[in-house]
């Protein structure tokens, strides 16, 4: 009776110096992080000062609702499920949802157990030895008082850690569906090059062979016959060098899938036309702050580095548990079940002289939070500009394909023209071979200038932070 009385006055005085700590702790727990100045971003109203201020973007259109195409979907999910770079950024958010429930659990008290037996052999000056023999069980309740709110802090800054794999995970899909429908496009846009390089090799084989007979029938000279040659040449040479682009672009669509290159991609035989979404909407620049989960994966992790001023702040200060043990304890099984025992005791612990170590720590994390800052703010200007440079290049691919379009309905108006004056002979074969040409270089133009417009609006609508679909799918 009198060991349990001392040690309930022993728990009293605990909890009594733990209120004391716990009521100044919380008098001076916010004095760690008021040092860390808030992001200064001033972003402006809109991204062009002569367009109106619109808060609805494209990139508020799920993936599957903007592309459409359904082949392209199809290689999309594809990718989402089965893409390495994925599936280990979908095993760190588990990793660091594990590790935010271990820090929740340091708030909490801790309850460990033992079973013990040992034999101590004692010769005090010579007397002949004495065996103190022990047999225990125990269960220990330990608690750590959240002075300064240390613990605190490492739970916060587990919680942002937690949330930035999400955001990191997020904007990866987001760059993983813009990675394959920038090659899905290109791979159409190189199948119609190699289609118009093959139609022309078609027709250069034609008017060689022409050109060949008109030569040994004495009709032309020799110098006809071998324009029609390199120009045949030059054109089949270009085939090589497309197909090697065709095999590179699907293997490296194969690896985005998560599948090895064992066989061609499969895609439709189409000719891509004129991107039909003219004018995309773009909403307002501070909206991107939410739209884009790298900007918030980037917040997550200042708020980890005030998070780290925090804990480095407390860690100056003392530390005080109070373990709790309970059990049996005896030196002879016999009277084991009736020898209770129980103990309580309460440590403070305090650094007092240790050359302004913990000091220059605390600083040094203050300096990781500007650092940390500073690249908040540099990535926010960053994905403004890439907006800016997307909505430049989006303008400029498609005023550059209404030209080409215009400038290979003009070459195949000279192309008839050119033919029908040589067949009444009022030009040269040289004048038909130069607009065949000049035809040529229109459509692969084109095709190029239709390609860059798609893969324009691809870049625009990643920009604005469109792709990482927010219903998880």
């Amino acid at each position: 009776k009198m060991t349990l009385n001392l040690n309930l006055h022993v728990l009293k005085s605990c909890l009594t110096i733990s209120g004391l700590l716990l009521f100044l702790s919380a008098l001076y727990s916010c004095n760690g992080t008021k040092q860390c100045a808030a992001p200064e971003l001033a972003l402006p109203e809109t991204y062009n000062p002569s367009s109106g201020i619109d808060t609805a973007s494209v990139a508020d259109m799920e993936w599957w609702d903007f592309y459409g195409d359904s082949l392209l979907c199809s290689l999309i999910n594809r990718a989402l499920e089965n893409n390495k770079d994925i599936l280990i950024a979908a095993s760190r958010v588990q990793e660091m949802r594990a590790l935010y429930g271990a820090s929740s659990a340091a708030l909490l008290p801790q309850l460990s157990g033992g079973a013990y037996a040992n034999n101590e052999s004692n010769n005090y000056s010579g007397n002949g030895n004495v065996n103190d023999p022990e047999i225990g069980l125990k269960v220990t309740l330990s608690w750590e008082a959240d002075l300064w709110r240390r613990l605190s802090w490492a739970k916060r800054k587990s919680a942002a850690a937690y949330q930035a794999s999400v955001y990191d995970l997020q904007a990866m899909r987001m760059t993983l569906v813009s990675e394959v429908a920038s090659a899905y496009f290109t791979l159409l846009a190189l199948d119609s090059e190699l289609d118009i390089v093959r139609r022309t090799l078609v027709t250069r084989k034609e008017g060689l062979q022409q050109a060949k007979l008109r030569y040994e029938g004495g009709l032309t000279s020799e110098m006809v016959y071998r324009q029609a040659e390199v120009e045949y040449t030059t054109t089949a040479s270009l085939l090589p060098a497309l197909e090697e682009r065709v095999a590179l672009t699907e293997s490296g669509l194969r690896l985005l899938l998560g599948e090895y290159a064992t066989a061609p991609v499969e895609r439709p035989k189409i000719i891509l036309s004129e991107v039909v979404m003219s004018d995309p909407s773009t909403g307002v620049p501070s909206s991107l702050l939410q739209r884009r989960p790298d900007l918030r994966a980037a917040e997550a992790e200042l708020r980890m580095a005030m998070a780290d001023v925090g804990i480095s702040w407390a860690d100056r200060f003392p530390k005080f548990t109070i373990n709790i043990t309970g059990g049996l304890e005896n030196n002879r099984l016999s009277d084991f079940l009736f020898s209770l025992f129980s103990f309580v005791a309460g440590n403070l612990t305090s650094p007092i002289f240790d050359f302004g170590k913990r000091k220059r720590q605390y600083e040094a994390s203050l300096a990781r939070y500007d650092q940390a800052r500073l690249t908040y703010e540099k990535q926010v200007m960053q994905a403004f500009r890439e907006v800016n440079d997307a909505l430049t290049q989006y303008n400029a691919a498609r005023q550059s394909a209404q030209m080409k379009t215009s400038l290979r309905d003009a070459a195949m108006n000279y192309v008839e023209l050119a033919r029908l004056q040589y067949i009444g002979g009022t030009s040269l074969y040289i004048d038909v071979l130069d607009a065949q040409r000049r035809y040529f270089d229109a459509q692969i133009a084109l095709s190029n200038a239709v390609r860059n417009e798609y893969l324009a609006l691809v870049n625009l609508y990643k920009s604005l932070g469109g792709g990482w679909s927010r219903d998880g799918r």
